[in-house]
């Protein structure tokens, strides 16, 4: 701690908080004995996931893939084209075992899994610890089932529609008065979680998702006789492909104006203000070789940001921008 500028004293007080900790295992009104904690930090404290964070912060050191960390979630990844390639995700993968080694901690082997991306990926196994990793179609990384194709939408779909089975069959009242707010609380999340960055591109992919919104809003008696956009309007929701939109158009605005601005400069290129027509700040479109590429975030919002009139761009807050936003989506079709 001291090697990243917190100060002795804090460290003192640290040391003297973790030192001396005894532990008990109590169940049923049964105890085991006291025994001495030699390692770790109080579950549930403040300084936990601080301390470690720092604990593990020179993981990667020596590491030559591309190496994430989420509190104690890690990912390693990298391309393997060559053998040379796929060597070096195995040397990888010995660092990292050794440096659990030299730390006194172990990686769950059962819980570590090979995911393969690509057409034509050979499919390698890679071991750890001396043992073979099995391989996986389909891991959840933060709440996103992320598949070998990158694609969420199969498991989005099938979790939001037994939701809905559920709430058809426990709730005997069809208003949309309860209707609506249970399809928008307890099954509409699990459609739009990270769909900024899943956002489906395949009309397959998108009639899968809408067909659930479509299947709850038929619910709701008295609307049998309409279209879907016709029950949408009346229920004053937008499609799940608008929504989408609308979040799209959000994250935008929170890299060129709000919170993430920093890190929008180095996301999109606004023209500069001489060439600037309609809204004043339009994006500068990047070129791209890959196909797949046109439905990343930074190029598919593009034409809908620069599309949206001045006034709803130069909102002053977020919440001002959102309520602009949705009046200009309205009007939509």
């Amino acid at each position: 701690m001291i090697k990243y500028g917190i100060d002795r004293t804090t460290v003192r007080w640290i040391h003297n908080w973790l030192s001396d900790r005894t532990q008990r295992v109590v169940i049923n009104g049964f105890t085991s004995d006291w025994k001495t904690v030699s390692s770790g930090v109080p579950q549930g404290s403040v300084l936990g996931p601080l301390l470690f964070n720092i604990f593990i912060n020179d993981l990667d050191e020596g590491v030559e893939g591309t190496l994430i960390k989420f509190a104690d979630d890690t990912k390693l990844g990298g391309v393997a084209n060559t053998r040379e390639e796929k060597e070096r995700i195995q040397n990888d993968l010995d660092k990292l075992e050794q440096w659990a080694e030299t730390n006194r901690m172990t990686f769950n082997r059962e819980k570590c899994k090979v995911l393969h991306l690509g057409k034509k990926n050979d499919n390698i196994q890679y071991r750890m610890g001396g043992i073979l990793l099995s391989s996986s179609t389909c891991e959840k990384d933060l709440g996103v089932l992320v598949d070998h194709r990158l694609n969420m939408c199969d498991a989005a779909a099938k979790k939001a529609n037994t939701i809905l089975g559920c709430i058809k069959r426990s709730i005997e009242s069809r208003s949309r008065e309860v209707i609506v707010p249970l399809y928008s609380s307890l099954v509409r999340p699990h459609l739009e979680y990270c769909v900024q960055f899943w956002a489906p591109q395949f009309k397959k992919d998108i009639d899968k998702l809408e067909q659930v919104q479509r299947r709850a809003t038929k619910m709701v008696s008295g609307l049998q006789t309409m279209s879907y956009k016709e029950w949408l309007k009346d229920l004053g929701m937008f499609s799940l492909q608008k929504r989408r939109v609308r979040g799209d158009m959000i994250a935008v605005f929170k890299y060129l104006k709000g919170c993430h601005s920093a890190e929008g400069l180095a996301l999109f290129s606004v023209a500069q203000e001489g060439r600037t027509r309609n809204n004043g700040m339009k994006i500068q479109g990047s070129r791209y070789r890959l196909d797949i590429r046109k439905n990343f975030l930074t190029v598919r919002a593009i034409s809908h940001w620069n599309r949206l009139p001045q006034e709803v761009v130069g909102s002053p807050s977020l919440e001002i921008f959102k309520e602009r936003l949705d009046r200009y989506l309205s009007g939509m079709l």
